[in-house]
Order: structure tokens, then sequence, then C-alpha cells
């Protein structure tokens, strides 16, 4: 098994970026590596709660995935399973990972430090590492846009 982290400066304090991630309305605007759109955010933020999200591509290509929420300390930290419903990456059919969200005040907002573990292949953390990182950029870009400044 393998892992991946990311980490990202945004320009918005740990509650605000704690929300955007955990709200439906909030997922709609960053989740999926690129522009498509969310079709579906469904979440109960709660230990032992369960989330939903279904986007598209603009390959058209439709991807799910669901988990159950494992530690929720608002506004800084979430801890859940992590799995395919459909689409996704072949590798992970069938199997749980475990995605950590730790969020720290900054000056100039939230530095988000993102980890996605218990991967089953290299090739499987390459894809899921290329599509954190477009989601998590349009998450940046949406606070940069909407403060009207960058970090």
């Amino acid at each position: 098994m393998t892992s991946l982290t990311l980490v990202r400066r945004i320009a918005a304090r740990p509650s605000i970026v704690f929300d955007a991630m955990t709200k439906p309305d909030g997922i709609a605007l960053w989740w999926g590596p690129d522009d498509g759109p969310v079709l579906i955010a469904e979440t109960d933020v709660r230990v032992g709660g369960r989330f939903r999200v279904k986007f598209r591509m603009l390959d058209g290509s439709e991807h799910e995935s669901s988990g159950e929420y494992i530690e929720v300390v608002r506004p800084a930290r979430l801890v859940m399973s992590w799995r395919w419903t459909f689409g996704g990456d072949p590798e992970e059919t069938g199997e749980e990972s475990r995605v950590e969200i730790d969020l720290r005040p900054i000056e100039t907002g939230s530095e988000l430090t993102f980890t996605h573990s218990r991967l089953q292949t290299e090739t499987s953390r390459d894809s899921h590492a290329w599509g954190w990182t477009g989601s998590l950029d349009k998450l940046v870009r949406h606070f940069i846009e909407d403060t009207g400044s960058e970090t």
C-alpha cells in the first residue's frame, strides 16, 4: 500500500475552508480534477456519518465516491474512509482507503495538509495525486477569486 500528501495555502480561515470541504454547496465548488460539474454531494458530517459525491469530468465520464467520517474536529481535522462507488481508479475497485485533512491557521488564511493513504499501488497513488491536485487547486482558486487577492 502507498499514500500521497499534498499541501496548499488557502486565502480563507480554517473554519471557512472546513465548511467548503464538508458542506454540499462548498463541495460543488472544488471537487473533481477538472472543471466538470459535481452532480451529487451528500454529507452527514459527524463521526459515523457518511458522505457521497458524484461528479462528471469534461470528457463525459462520471465518477462517484463515498465513505464514512472517522474523525471530525471542526475546523482543524477531518478523517474519512474513501471508496469508489463507480468510475475512479480500477485498481481501487472494492477497496477502502483513508483521507486525512488537517487545517491550521496561518497569517494569510489556512494551510491545508491532505493525505490519502492505504492506496493499493503506486499507479493508483499517481492517479489520485493527479485528481486531488486538480481538486485542491480549484479550491485554492475559489478563495483567491472570492477574496480578489492571492496568497
